[in-house]
């Protein structure tokens, strides 16, 4: 890439470029955890097949993360094109947790990920949280390989909540704490 990146905090005229990142994901493999003495981890079991997916476009309230303190989202551009997105909040548990982040399908495995993951580890410094947090799917191994590249750790496992979803076996529970 020759054009410069930006990241962009969210402001009113941004907000058509929010659900522009939302595009198709292949899924090709889950991640199967384990505890062993209070400890996660997991192993990898590809499928036969990938298959795509697309989360909905989410429809929320874009206002409650504009100029807000406990909450932001950043979009990354080159020129005019909303490349990806971070959407985070402070959590409760003094933790930035991590929404949402989308790439568009053309900029993925470009650096546009770990540069949004930065801008919101440096949001939560700025703020003094303790890490980062997020959810993902176990069939969703392209992300969890993603998170793990980029330091997070599997720090817990939900078997329950996915369960109105027949591919879904477990909600995984990532977690990146600052040093």
């Amino acid at each position: 890439m020759n054009s410069k990146i930006t990241i962009a905090l969210l402001k009113q005229e941004l907000i058509e470029d929010i659900n522009k990142t939302n595009d198709h994901f292949t899924l090709f493999g889950r991640v199967v955890p384990s505890l062993q003495s209070g400890k996660w981890s997991y192993e990898e079991i590809l499928f036969e097949g990938p298959r795509e997916t697309r989360f909905p476009d989410d429809k929320l309230d874009w206002g409650q993360y504009i100029n807000q303190e406990g909450r932001a989202l950043f979009l990354a551009y080159m020129d005019d094109t909303c490349m990806g997105q971070i959407r985070i909040v402070k959590d409760w548990n003094h933790f930035c947790y991590i929404e949402n982040i989308a790439i568009k399908k053309e900029f993925r495995g470009s650096g546009i990920g770990k540069l949004l993951l930065t801008t919101a580890e440096d949001w939560a410094k700025q703020r003094n949280l303790i890490g980062m947090s997020l959810e993902a799917q176990d069939d969703n191994l392209g992300a969890c390989r993603f998170y793990a590249k980029h330091g997070f750790i599997l720090g817990g496992v939900d078997t329950l909540k996915q369960s109105h979803n027949p591919n879904i076996d477990a909600t995984l529970y990532w977690y990146k704490l600052f040093k």
